[in-house]
């Protein structure tokens, strides 16, 4: 377990097919950190996927009426984003995954699909305070119902807890710690 909060790096590296989740509450950051700093091809010059439930949204989203609520077409976000991930999967390339830490099945199906590979899962948390996450969500314009963000905060304060206590999260390799300046600090995320 690496604790990069208050010491941030400019990259962090995982080796080649590997696969990245970075996880963190609504709002931490998880897509623009993987907007700004996933390299787009690794080192062998193969293309990184980079699946996030963001884009799956606004893909959704472009095709849907701007009145309908985003309760009502969620699971066709849901399936847009795994169906991505598993497409993603199908490659021989290293993945990166967005995720908000709520759903152990999806780090068990990913570590059995780098068991597979060959290769293996490793877990970026987004350790941001609550505040600092509702803000970003005010920031973007979306919040999620204070129903699921308790859910979401109690799943990251489980899976932060276990990784500060030098456990990572189950079928994960390794898990990095970030805060929002050792996140605003790295530069890339790289591949081999």
């Amino acid at each position: 377990m690496r604790d990069l909060r208050g010491a941030g790096r400019a990259e962090l590296r995982y080796p080649l097919g590997d696969l990245l989740v970075v996880s963190g509450m609504p709002g931490s950051g998880k897509s623009t950190l993987m907007r700004r700093a996933v390299a787009a091809a690794d080192a062998r010059g193969a293309a990184v996927h980079r699946v996030d439930s963001q884009d799956s949204r606004e893909r959704v989203e472009r095709r849907t009426p701007q009145w309908l609520p985003y309760a009502v077409y969620r699971p066709l976000v849901r399936l847009a984003h795994y169906g991505a991930l598993r497409r993603a999967l199908r490659s021989d390339g290293s993945v990166v995954v967005h995720d908000c830490g709520e759903r152990g099945w999806v780090r068990r199906w990913l570590a059995r699909d780098a068991r597979r590979r060959g290769g293996a899962v490793h877990v970026l948390l987004l350790a941001v305070e609550p505040h600092t996450a509702l803000a970003g969500q005010a920031e973007r314009g979306r919040r999620v119902s204070r129903q699921a963000f308790a859910r979401h905060h109690r799943a990251m304060t489980r899976l932060l807890t276990d990784a500060t206590t030098g456990r990572t999260p189950p079928g994960a390799a390794s898990a990095t710690l970030l805060d929002r300046p050792a996140a605003d600090t790295l530069t890339t995320i790289a591949f081999g």
